[in-house]
């Protein structure tokens, strides 16, 4: 099943996207695709309203995407989770994973507009696999159960301000990360059982065309099954919460590509969850 919701920001209506042309209304089923879906059951009682066909069809050509989950209630981030990522950054790779939080209100639709911060000069892109939390996960006993955890997988753009995260950072990552419109979602939240798993999917992203990350999943250094499970030995994960797990290498930060400037059209895709495309401008 993909979940989506379309339309103004803040009006957004919950859908479910069947086929190419073709969506079904769950206004009937959830208000909205939020935590509290999460929490009662949402994608199984979704899941019986298509089954037994009681979802009308709904029209949403021209409609804005959102992001597929509205006000997660966190955006937990893993750094440096490949190995060629940390060593473009000048780092060796981690022997725990590296978490760090992002703003939740940075979540913004997959087609929104990105806004570079007044005197930013570092603005860089992060293609990345998000895992959103279906079930309160707390000291989970192995990494065996966690992905039982995940509601669905989605494209993450964990968009940073280098010299706002490392240069006058104070020592921590969250302020060149929590700036507005910084994580756009989307376009689909996509239930585990419509992909091969979580570990097999490869990733890409574009700045105006031209090719900047190529890599797969499988090279992460924690896989999804390992963060939750060490997420939720400090800190309890709850039903909408998001997952940023990691981008690869290919970023500005290695110096091998210009930072972002307004005008800028960045684009990005994961197998089987569809692509992204934001343009750069000035805030």
């Amino acid at each position: 099943m993909r979940l989506m919701r379309v339309g103004a920001p803040g009006a957004e209506i919950p859908v479910v996207h069947i086929a190419e042309g073709t969506h079904l209304d769950l206004r009937s089923v959830t208000a909205d695709i939020d935590p509290a879906f999460f929490a009662t059951d949402g994608i199984a009682r979704a899941r019986a309203a298509i089954a037994d066909g009681s979802l009308p069809v709904i029209d949403v050509a021209g409609l804005r995407v959102g992001a597929p989950i509205a006000r997660p209630g966190v955006v937990l981030c893993i750094g440096m989770n490949y190995a060629a990522h940390a060593a473009e950054g000048g780092s060796l790779p981690p022997e725990h994973p590296v978490m760090f939080y992002k703003a939740p209100n940075t979540v913004v639709g997959p087609y929104d507009d990105v806004r570079i911060p007044p005197g930013a000069t570092k603005t860089d892109w992060e293609v990345e696999l998000a895992a959103v939390i279906g079930t309160t996960a707390r000291y989970l006993a192995s990494p065996v159960e966690a992905l039982e955890y995940v509601a669905g997988y989605t494209i993450s753009n964990d968009v940073s301000e280098r010299a706002l995260q490392l240069e006058i950072s104070g020592g921590q990552w969250s302020k060149g990360k929590s700036c507005e419109t910084f994580n756009p979602l989307g376009p689909w939240l996509v239930t585990p059982d419509e992909i091969a798993g979580p570990q097999a999917l490869g990733l890409r992203s574009w700045v105006n065309g031209e090719a900047r990350q190529n890599s797969n999943t499988k090279d992460m250094i924690f896989d999804v099954a390992t963060l939750i499970y060490q997420l939720s030995q400090v800190t309890v994960l709850e039903p909408g919460d998001v997952i940023n797990t990691g981008t690869p290498e290919g970023v500005a930060l290695s110096g091998r590509f210009p930072y972002l400037t307004a005008g800028d059209e960045i684009t990005l895709e994961i197998d089987g969850l569809g692509h992204q495309r934001q343009r750069l401008v000035s805030a």
